[in-house]
């Protein structure tokens, strides 16, 4: 599983993807509450997040956490 960090992998693809569309998921107005429970929420960046901690630790995976922290800011949480 040690892949993962391939810029060519289709979880890496899918997630550029999701961050060139990442604006469309945002609801409108600042009052607004997300559709979704956190735990369902970003599950590609959730999953690539996952594996390379388990992997590397968490120190070597500051991309793949700050990437799942913006999905999850796209989705309207506040993390």
């Amino acid at each position: 599983m040690g892949g993962f960090l391939n810029q060519n992998s289709p979880s890496v693809i899918s997630l550029q993807s999701q961050k060139e569309q990442g604006s469309n998921a945002v609801a409108s107005g600042p009052d607004s509450k997300p559709k979704k429970k956190i735990c369902c929420a970003c599950p590609d960046t959730k999953k690539l997040r996952d594996e390379c901690v388990v992997e590397h630790g968490e120190a070597a995976c500051e991309k793949w956490i700050e990437a799942h922290r913006r999905c999850l800011r796209a989705e309207g949480f506040n993390v």
